[in-house]
């Protein structure tokens, strides 16, 4: 669960500094990045969360 918690403290790092890149420079590469990481994040996140949804269900007894 740590390794979840680095991931996501790391994502914030990155879409913040991404963002700030951009405000200072008007690359819009920046914030494509910031854009694209906030969306693989989103998607990571839904997948965790159903792997434990499913795994809470795995140990239902029938």
């Amino acid at each position: 669960m740590w390794l979840l918690r680095l991931l996501a403290a790391l994502l914030i790092v990155g879409i913040g500094a991404s963002l700030l890149i951009y405000t200072f420079t008007g690359n819009r590469f920046y914030l494509r990045l910031s854009g694209r990481l906030l969306k693989y994040g989103i998607i990571f996140a839904l997948l965790v969360f159903a792997l434990m949804f499913i795994e809470r269900l795995a140990i239902i007894p029938l």
